[in-house]
């Protein structure tokens, strides 16, 4: 058996010398006629799973498996082979008895091949569940050596890089996303049943919009006109209120031009929804209901441990205005500062850096003493509401406060997982906050940035009182796994070319 741990890190002499002699042996197979390549189906009717799970109903039966051979154990005579195939790994007994030539073709097999293999369940002297062999078959030809199986690929960039093979070499890791698969699908039929319809939104847009958010940029030659990666699905969302429908979601890629970390990629995934005739409350009952439903259908409790930090998702989330929740951790209260002057100064007491400086506002400072003292402690589910209008250009002002808006955002282990707003659906002030984003986003170098005429059109026909919820599915995926980083729940993250 070879016992290769990691490609990238073998010697180029090694792996040459491999690649050799794995390319003499299908260069044999085709000269003999066998070569594997041209094979087309295999009768497989059982899994390795399956078959442990039901050994009372498979045993003596007849069955045909599939899969990676990632370990053979040759003994003259006979041998045993470990298949992994879609559900797990079984071991196989093969005997030149029962074989004949097929045995000797078997012990030339290379550690991941293809391979099929009919027989009889059978239970061996030590209780290990295995497959008699009365027939094998070369379906693929592995060319590359792979980890060596029982070790594992513990580099983190070949197994981001290569996904497939962190995916042989780390059973844990495809369980993480058929678990991600199970969540996508709870999302949906949480939605569904109750009443949303899921839709579908340009990802290629005509203009770079006024957000924060860095687009990536690309041209469109038929029509000869710049194009942009969306960085959210939200305004042809609100355009389809407009229209007419009551509820709407989408699961929808998205795409920003900004840097990495353990819970950034450029490119992820987040559900956006909108309804009719609401607001950000009924946006709150909402989310937590859905996470908790989720949390229960796929986990089987409400009860999780993230990173070895217990979560309660089960129990009545936190509730507190950003004005609440900066007074409760920082020890300051906004609503003390008289001025914007006064904000200020409070911040340079406390050591608080506003990136606004002497242009920094009271909503400005309150942000600040946020981001410096409350996020790192809401790890419990919490909501924090009611944000300031400076750094909240699409949700409605507060009528009661309109330095305020109808606005919040939700955290879990001391992480933002979602953002809702009572939707602003005044076209006059939509168009005014647009403006000041547009010159702001210009004044940093964002030369492309625009007004979308388009989307405050369609506010100026009318769009109903709404409410309206983001949230990243990678960060739940992230939550509901335990792993540490968003590299960890999606199946090929942004990497860096190698050189050649």
């Amino acid at each position: 058996m070879e016992e290769i741990k990691n490609v990238p890190e073998m010697q180029e002499q090694d792996l040459n010398e491999i690649l050799k002699v794995r390319r003499d042996k299908l260069d044999a197979l085709i000269q003999a006629g066998k070569n594997p390549f041209e094979k087309v189906r295999y009768d497989r009717d059982a899994y390795s799973q399956d078959i442990k799970d039901d050994y009372a109903n498979y045993e003596g039966k007849e069955v045909g498996i599939a899969g990676r051979l990632i370990s053979k154990r040759i003994m003259g005579k006979a041998s045993f082979a470990v298949i992994l195939d879609g559900k797990g790994t079984i071991q196989s007994y093969l005997s030149i008895n029962d074989l004949g030539d097929d045995y000797l073709a078997f012990k030339e097999y290379d550690i991941g091949d293809i391979i099929g293999i009919k027989g009889q369940v059978f239970t061996t002297r030590t209780g290990e569940i295995s497959i008699h062999a009365h027939s094998v078959e070369l379906l693929s030809k592995s060319l590359l050596p792979l980890p060596e199986k029982y070790h594992g690929l513990k580099d983190e960039d070949t197994r981001y890089r290569q996904r497939e093979i962190d995916l042989i070499a780390n059973p844990e890791v495809k369980k993480t996303f058929v678990m991600r698969s199970k969540i996508m699908s709870a999302i949906r039929q949480y939605l569904d049943g109750v009443g949303y319809l899921e839709v579908d939104t340009p990802v290629l847009q005509p203009l770079e919009i006024g957000a924060a958010a860095r687009p990536f940029k690309t041209h469109h030659n038929a029509l000869d006109i710049d194009m942009y990666l969306r960085i959210e699905t939200e305004l042809y969302l609100k355009r389809l209120i407009v229209g007419g429908f009551d509820k709407v979601y989408e699961v929808g890629r998205i795409f920003r031009n900004e840097g990495m970390d353990r819970s950034h990629n450029p490119e992820f995934t987040t559900v956006e929804m909108y309804q009719a005739y609401s607001d950000y409350f009924d946006m709150m009952n909402l989310i937590e209901d859905m996470y908790r439903t989720i949390t229960l259908q796929v986990c089987g409790t409400d009860k999780i441990t993230y990173q070895g930090v217990d979560i309660d998702m089960g129990k009545k989330w936190e509730r507190l205005t950003m004005v609440e929740a900066v007074k409760k951790y920082a020890g300051v209260d906004y609503n003390d500062w008289a001025t914007d002057e006064q904000a200020r100064q409070v911040a340079k007491d406390k050591g608080v850096v506003v990136e606004e400086g002497d242009e920094a506002t009271k909503g400005h400072v309150l942000i600040a003493f946020f981001d410096a003292f409350v996020e790192e402690k809401l790890v419990q589910p919490t909501i924090i509401y009611d944000y300031p209008v400076e750094n909240s250009p699409l949700a409605k002002r507060k009528p009661t406060n309109p330095a305020f808006t109808e606005r919040f955002e939700y955290f879990i282990y001391a992480r933002e997982m979602g953002n809702a707003f009572s939707e602003l659906n005044d076209p006059i002030d939509q168009k005014e906050r647009f403006v000041k984003q547009v010159e702001a986003k210009r004044a940093k170098g964002g030369n492309d940035a625009r007004v979308d005429e388009d989307f405050v059109t369609a506010l100026e026909y009318g769009l109903p009182p709404t409410g309206g919820l983001g949230f990243g599915v990678d960060r739940l995926v992230m939550l509901l796994t335990d792993s540490a980083s968003i590299r960890d729940v999606i199946l090929f993250p942004t990497m860096k070319p190698l050189k050649k």
